[in-house]
């Protein structure tokens, strides 16, 4: 498996954690319970850097989101969705990772993570997110329909 592509589970999982509102975000990335080895272990400080970048644009990325998902506000979608549309919105418009990328890697995630839907549903979000930024360059305002 690509190191990327570890990066972004390991990224995932704690923006989940962060989701779930187990505790706050400085304590999650400083150490985390393996059930696997029953050992705390400590992230990686890229994953723990990039995880704590992507949620203070979540605001931003959940506003750019809603008009595309209409019927499904932030707060009904799954919680791993939502966070794999946060870190691939994160990476498209920060420039991180080339778009198309970010969405087949965000794809991936999605169908080892998600639900049996998961992986249409942020595919097609993300399209229309790509749309706007190929329309636009790095300004992915969506207009509210």
């Amino acid at each position: 498996m690509p190191q990327s592509r570890i990066l972004r589970q390991q990224t995932l999982q704690l923006l989940c954690q962060f989701d779930a509102g187990n505790t706050d975000v400085a304590s999650i990335t400083d150490a985390t319970f393996d059930e696997e080895t029953s050992e705390t272990i400590s992230p990686n400080a890229k994953v723990a850097s990039l995880a704590k970048k992507v949620w203070e644009t979540k605001e931003k990325a959940d506003e750019t989101v809603a008009p595309l998902t209409p019927d499904w506000p932030t707060h009904r979608q799954p919680l791993i969705d939502r966070n794999i549309l946060r870190l691939a919105y994160y990476e498209i418009t920060g420039g991180i990772t080339p778009p198309k990328v970010a969405i087949d890697e965000a794809i991936e995630l999605a169908k080892e993570f998600g639900t049996q839907e998961s992986p249409a549903f942020i595919n097609g979000v993300l399209d229309k997110i790509k749309e706007q930024y190929d329309a636009n360059g790095k300004d992915v305002e969506i207009a509210t329909p």
